[in-house]
């Protein structure tokens, strides 16, 4: 049985701003990103952004996952919110503004990794926690129909992502009906 040794100071250091770069030239290049680019970003040498990444395709299933993570560490905290229905709508909102700053990274894990790679359904079944957790708890408060499902509201907040596109503007405002749609009739 092997351990791995914890990183030293500057080589966790390096991990985090090759993450990070990664993370940006992801988003804003897709698929595209190059990793001398990412090297360059991350102010370290291609030798060191191999060392920690054999290839483009750990690099991109790293941070896709650390994002993804993220996202999901913050609907935990928001689940212990007094209002349940507030707590819902602000993860959405979040997961709003990561699908829509995040597009092209989405792209690049589709396109590079392919809907149906461990990462993908790996990352999908942790949003589908964290929404599952949100959902319930507004559910049985109440403020969110019964026969609503996870999978529903994150196709709904896509479609959102999708629509307002070339229309930011009316962003809030159809997420804000998605939510009205989500409540049970009165």
């Amino acid at each position: 049985m092997t351990t791995e040794r914890p990183l030293r100071a500057d080589a966790r250091r390096n991990r985090e701003r090759v993450m990070v770069a990664a993370r940006d030239a992801f988003s804003a290049n897709g698929e595209k990103a190059t990793l001398d680019d990412i090297a360059r970003r991350a102010g370290v040498g291609p030798g060191t952004l191999y060392r920690h990444f054999p290839d483009r395709e750990s690099l991109l299933e790293a941070v896709y996952r650390d994002e993804i993570g993220a996202l999901c560490t913050r609907g935990e905290a928001l689940a212990s919110r007094e209002d349940p229905s507030e707590a819902l709508a602000e993860w959405l909102r979040m997961q709003f503004d990561y699908i829509k700053t995040r597009r092209g990274l989405g792209i690049a894990v589709k396109q590079m990794l392919g809907t149906d790679s461990a990462t993908m359904i790996d990352c999908k079944t942790m949003m589908r926690v964290a929404i599952g957790d949100l959902l319930r708890r507004a559910q049985e408060s109440g403020a969110i129909r019964k026969e609503v499902e996870p999978d529903d509201v994150l196709r709904l907040v896509h479609g959102v992502v999708m629509a307002t596109e070339h229309a930011p503007e009316s962003a809030d405002r159809l997420l804000g009906f998605v939510l009205d749609g989500l409540r049970p009739p009165r």
